[in-house]
């Protein structure tokens, strides 16, 4: 058997880059990720070099790359292949009990997230990669017994287990075709005393979300989650029929805000709030032996300016999500069309997502995906063409927009009106969003058509968006840090 793909490409000389030698620690679901960014940004700022020289020696080391060959070649950038565990052991009964942490521990990668700093250090791009995928580890020695396992189907998650964070790299790399520089990792302990040392992070939802499995219990709106709140956050995956896409969206969403808070709460200006955050931090997480503190500052000092706008968010595309695969169990298969050009952009340091210019507003966040939302325009003003430009806007925001403009049955009204179905209320909810002012109007039996008339005070067309990026046709669906902010 062979991997689900190969990104063939010839090994290559790694392109000069400022500093990093080789390999780090590890955080779990991006927290991690937004500790080390912390480190680096306060070493930009110019008073860290002292600070991280202290913290650093409180890293946990792990032999991630020792006696690997046939590696991928280099490109431009650093690559970290970042890693969370279900380790519980250092928390309390309590802890486990009020978070749904009971249980044992699976030894495995609870999330793995590969992470790609550009090589101008203006840029991170965050792909997270599905833990039940489809892999195939490559022939190693097993650790435990010293015989040697030829190549074999397995999940993604479960390579930690048969052969820790060596053969995790291995196989992400056999995977990705994408060369790892430093392996970053933490379990849910570390997470949670990370999540509390700055200070809880906001989340913002469009709906209420909730799982009995982890106890999530978060209204519409804007939420400020402790170290615990927030674990249940990244872990829950029986919110809704997403399962483990969904929790990976939220997990990307979480560490979006993670640098948010980081980068505008002063923690980065104060040496001595700092050092309290970084000594929890990195005193709780475990990194290769090869990323050392010069490393740190050298990349802070190129990372200057790092914002949430710096940062983009994408899951590996797929092409199935529940496979059964005899011996490994269901499996979620990379596209293998889209995914190795996903991978193909990491190599060559390109961005994945369209950046927002700053002076535009920032598209306003929905319940249902507008492209699921059908719209009627009508005119209801006494200008011409209105409902003609409205339908435009409507569908260039996303919307499915249907028939011809023309006259409407309500006449002419002096505010703009939705008319519903009130089955259909959270798509006419989220239709509202993109016409602000207008009313809404409830009309039984009126079915999944949103008929909208155009008033005579109407004045422009909110861009809108759903809360998780689209998947567009020959595309790969991202998301920048300052559009999964809370507003």
């Amino acid at each position: 058997m062979t991997a689900p793909f190969r990104s063939p490409r010839p090994a290559r000389r790694r392109a000069a880059r400022p500093s990093p030698r080789r390999r780090p620690p590890g955080p779990r679901w991006g927290l991690r990720i937004g500790a080390v960014t912390s480190v680096l940004l306060l070493a930009a700022s110019g008073v860290g070099h002292a600070v991280v020289t202290g913290v650093e020696s409180g890293i946990g080391r792990v032999d991630a790359f020792t006696g690997m060959s046939n590696r991928p070649g280099g490109g431009d950038g650093l690559n970290f292949l970042v890693v969370g565990t279900d380790g519980r052991d250092k928390l309390t009964p309590g802890e486990k009990r009020k978070y749904h942490l009971g249980g044992a521990p699976c030894h495995c990668t609870d999330t793995l997230m590969l992470v790609h700093l550009s090589a101008d250090r203006d840029r991170a791009s965050v792909v997270s990669l599905p833990r039940d995928s489809y892999a195939e580890v490559p022939a190693h020695t097993d650790p435990v017994t010293g015989r040697q396992r030829p190549q074999h189907a397995i999940k993604l998650n479960a390579a930690y287990a048969e052969g820790g964070p060596s053969l995790t790299v291995r196989t992400v790399e056999h995977m990705t075709g994408v060369h790892i520089d430093h392996y970053l990792e933490v379990d849910f302990t570390s997470f949670m005393r990370s999540v509390d040392a700055v200070g809880g992070v906001e989340i913002c939802t469009v709906r209420p979300l909730r799982d009995s499995y982890t106890g999530l219990d978060l209204p519409v709106g804007t939420s400020r989650l402790s170290g615990g709140q927030a674990l249940q956050y990244v872990r829950s995956r029986h919110v809704d029929g997403s399962a483990d896409l969904g929790r990976m969206q939220r997990q990307q969403r979480f560490l979006a805000s993670l640098i948010h808070k980081i980068t505008s709460s002063g923690v980065l200006l104060n040496p001595v709030r700092f050092r309290n955050v970084a000594d929890t931090v990195l005193g709780s997480v475990r990194a290769d032996s090869g990323f050392a503190a010069g490393d740190l500052v050298d990349l802070g000092q190129a990372m200057r300016g790092f914002t949430p706008s710096s940062s983009e968010f994408t899951s590996v595309p797929l092409r199935t999500v529940a496979q059964p695969v005899p011996g490994v169990g269901s499996t979620v298969r990379w596209d293998p069309v889209q995914a190795p050009k996903l991978f193909q952009a990491i190599r060559e340091d390109r961005p994945l997502a369209v950046h927002r210019d700053r002076t535009e507003p920032r598209a306003r966040v929905v319940d249902v995906p507008p492209g699921q939302v059908q719209v009627q325009v009508g005119d209801g003003s006494d200008r011409p063409g209105p409902d003609a430009a409205v339908a435009r806007e409507l569908h260039a925001t996303g919307f499915a927009t249907t028939g011809a403009p023309g006259a409407s049955p309500l006449g002419r009204t002096p505010r703009t009106v939705i008319a519903y179905d009130p089955r259909w209320d959270r798509s006419a909810r989220s239709l509202a969003a993109a016409l602000p002012g207008a009313e809404l109007r409830p009309v039984a039996g009126r079915g999944p058509v949103m008929q909208v008339t155009v008033g005579q005070g109407h004045q422009a067309v909110q861009r809108v968006r759903a809360e998780e990026p689209a998947q567009k046709p020959g595309g790969i669906a991202t998301i920048t840090g300052d559009e999964a902010v809370c507003t």
